[in-house]
């Protein structure tokens, strides 16, 4: 996973304005930019998932299993939808179970957000969008 994360965020940084936020997760990622060309970086995704799928597919003998299944990308319509957006995304590990605090997940920029703002500054964040149902059906079910 720290060699796809690597990968994910070289590109999505080559092809976006700004990289908000970003979790990676052993079945599933979500990023929050601001790309002025969609198609551009969805197809730099696109050969990503290629790439990664055909050296997973390798290393674990299932050669044609699909690895990747979806990707969605959203117009941010508000200040409230992207700071929802935002805790969304960095709130995925707990979400999923695989910490219980944000910063303790190794595969996002979680940390490096709690660092730059500050634990004050994110709760009041966090406490002003909460997520309630927010991207309830995005992710695919647990492995």
């Amino acid at each position: 996973m720290t060699s796809f994360e690597a990968e994910l965020v070289e590109i999505t940084q080559h092809n976006c304005q700004q990289l908000f936020a970003w979790v990676v997760l052993p079945n599933h990622y979500h990023q929050l930019v601001h790309t002025s060309n969609i198609q551009a970086l969805l197809k730099t995704l696109g050969q990503l998932h290629g790439r990664s799928s055909y050296h997973w597919n390798l290393e674990e003998g299932s050669r044609g299993r699909q690895v990747w299944y979806r990707v969605a990308e959203t117009a941010i319509k508000s200040e409230r939808h992207f700071y929802a957006t935002f805790n969304y995304v960095l709130h995925n590990a707990v979400r999923h179970g695989y910490v219980e605090r944000w910063q303790d997940w190794p595969y996002s920029n979680a940390a490096q957000y709690l660092e730059t703002v500050g634990r004050e500054a994110a709760m009041q964040r966090w406490h002003e969008y909460p997520l309630l149902d927010y991207g309830k059906d995005w992710d695919p079910p647990e492995m």
